[in-house]
């Protein structure tokens, strides 16, 4: 777990794993080599697995061996977590904490035990490698900062708990060589993904995975009914807010331990059960659970505003994932922009821990290869495709005019996959690994949820537009490269696409350059001249429950076990 005396690690390997959404990422001399989520590869969504095939690609991707490794970051540092002892146990003090006192004491003190595990595993992997833990929340702002590329910027992250914290405010500058102040922190139970994942988990979903189901269902409900629970459940401070643990009790970091409290059931609903209808009750209680988390964002926006004195600001963290949250902080106007990068989440922070000790080894080597990029992942450009375990499906070579060929199967009704160039980091469909479909086409929403996603019929899809043509539909007023981002839409919009407009009058958009993606401006251009319309429907190549297709073979059951008409897959039509 040591190196040389004096010597700068060049090859840094950054590890997200043994948590959720285990990652790995690689920088030599500062340069990115490339980013991956071990589900893209594995088959098996938010995995907590040893990230073996994400490194492996790394390694290989750039002719290296783990001898070569002279540094693993690990985005979670151990001792933290037993700061947190002498905290849980002062919780006895109080009546409605005593009972999870000692059992949270004894967890977060397991965890730090087990975290000190991890870390010998890696320095067993990676033999002349310096393992070194990295602040979890100084990952996620290093991962979101460097990612804007700006000089720059106030550093707002908000999550569920990295190891004690939970909310984040720092400032940055050159995010080519990055320096980072601390200004603010919130610690646990003040933990707003806690609350989002207690009521995700109330209404019926699977928390960690189906929070924006719940962001969604919220367009429909009435916040009305139950915001007086939410306003005392979480009560904004000076600094920032508090959880009242009458409504949520303390987290424990073992098992079995609900996250809702009696009085929070008897002011709302009895928890969902998975297979139970939806009804107006649940819609109302997610209603109100969203309109809170806008208020606390854009409340945490304002004060990172205050206290860092920029103009603009990157979010990090897993509530940065709550896009609607977002478009409400970019509308109230408190900074000139709004950054967040493709991965907000726990997996991008394998990018901000290689920054870290890639930074604070002292090398003069700038970053490179994270600024504004998001394709980082394998790709496939030239598969070898035996099609004999899927025998309905059938194949031919397009040309170069594959982008015109696509636009007009679009603008002819099919929903079409489409696989191409290196996998998307981060959790939206980018344009390499998406669904296609028509806004024009009637009923394709109904069509998409119900025939190829297999999800809730309430569920909105998002669009993609020409970055050029973007304000005659949005009016978000600046770039959303990465679909990170909820626009309210124009008039033209409602009349030409309803189906991209959500219940609540709004979109989650992404906006394409060529310089960004040129075959899918291609192919939205090409459209635009066919329809009048330069956008399209884009959601995530792959159906409810199955990680984003990071392999042809994945993009290939896609196909074969869903709806879709057909996929593009690197420049082959393929068909059932």
């Amino acid at each position: 777990m040591t190196t040389a005396v004096g010597h700068v690690p060049s090859v840094v390997l950054g590890v997200c794993s043994f948590t959720h959404d285990s990652a790995a990422a690689l920088l030599i001399d500062g340069e990115l080599v490339g980013f991956v989520e071990e589900e893209r590869l594995s088959q098996q969504k938010h995995t907590r697995e040893y990230p073996r095939q994400a490194i492996g690609w790394l390694l290989e991707e750039a002719g290296i061996t783990p001898g070569d490794v002279d540094a693993v970051a690990y985005n979670f540092q151990p001792v933290r977590y037993l700061a947190e002892t002498p905290a849980a146990l002062r919780m006895a003090l109080s009546g409605t904490t005593r009972s999870r006192a000692v059992q949270r004491a004894a967890g977060f003190a397991k965890v730090a035990v087990r975290t000190r595990r991890r870390l010998r595993r890696l320095a067993q992997d990676f033999p002349h490698a310096r393992v070194t833990p990295v602040l979890h929340h100084r990952a996620h702002q290093l991962a979101a900062f460097t990612a804007s590329g700006w000089e720059e910027a106030a550093v707002l992250v908000v999550d569920s708990l990295g190891e004690r914290q939970t909310t984040t405010i720092a400032h940055a500058h050159h995010s080519a060589r990055p320096r980072l102040s601390m200004l603010e922190a919130l610690t646990d139970p003040a933990s707003l993904g806690y609350v989002y994942g207690a009521v995700t988990e109330h209404l019926g979903w699977r928390r960690g995975d189906e929070e924006g189901t719940v962001m969604a269902l919220a367009a429909l409900g009435d916040p009305a009914r139950f915001r007086h629970v939410f306003t005392r459940a979480v009560r904004t401070t000076a600094t920032g807010f508090a959880v009242d643990s009458a409504y949520f009790p303390p987290r424990v970091l073992t098992s079995g331990y609900p996250r809702t409290s009696p009085r929070f059931v008897v002011g709302t609903c009895p928890a969902r059960h998975p297979d139970e209808p939806v009804q107006e009750v649940h819609q109302d209680l997610a209603a109100a659970l969203q309109e809170r988390t806008e208020q606390i964002m854009i409340h945490l926006a304002r004060r990172a505003r205050l206290v860092s004195g920029s103009r603009r600001l990157c979010v990090g963290g897993g509530v940065a994932t709550n896009c609607v949250s977002i478009g409400r902080i970019i509308d109230a106007g408190i900074f000139d922009e709004v950054f967040v990068p493709p991965a907000p989440g726990d997996a991008g922070t394998a990018i901000g821990a290689a920054v870290a000790v890639h930074t604070d080894s002292g090398s003069q080597r700038p970053l490179s290869g994270i600024a504004r990029t998001c394709y980082l992942g394998p790709s496939f450009p030239e598969p070898e495709l035996d099609l004999t375990p899927w025998p309905g499906l059938k194949q031919k070579p397009l040309g170069a005019d594959a982008a015109e060929f696509l636009a007009d199967q679009l603008a002819h009704g099919m929903i079409v996959g489409l696989f191409q160039g290196r996998v998307e980091a981060g959790p939206r469909a980018l344009g390499n690994r998406s669904i296609l479909a028509s806004p024009l086409e009637a009923g394709v929403v109904e069509r998409l949820n119900a025939t190829v996603k297999f999800r809730e019929p309430f569920r909105p899809f998002a669009p993609m537009v020409t970055a050029v043509r973007a304000r005659e539909f949005f009016t978000l007023g600046q770039d959303a490269p990465y679909m990170s981002m909820a626009s309210q839409v124009t008039d033209a919009a409602r009349e030409r696409i309803p189906a991209i407009v959500h219940a609540n009058g709004t979109a989650r958009l992404q906006t394409v350059t060529a310089p960004q993606n040129p075959f899918m401006h291609q192919v939205l251009g090409a459209f635009a001249r066919l329809t009048g319309v330069p956008v399209l429907i884009n959601t995530s190549l792959n159906v409810k429950g199955k990680p984003i297709c990071g392999t042809p073979e994945m993009a290939l059951d896609c196909l074969a076990n869903s709806g879709l008409d057909a996929l593009l897959l690197e420049g082959r039509w393929i068909t059932k």
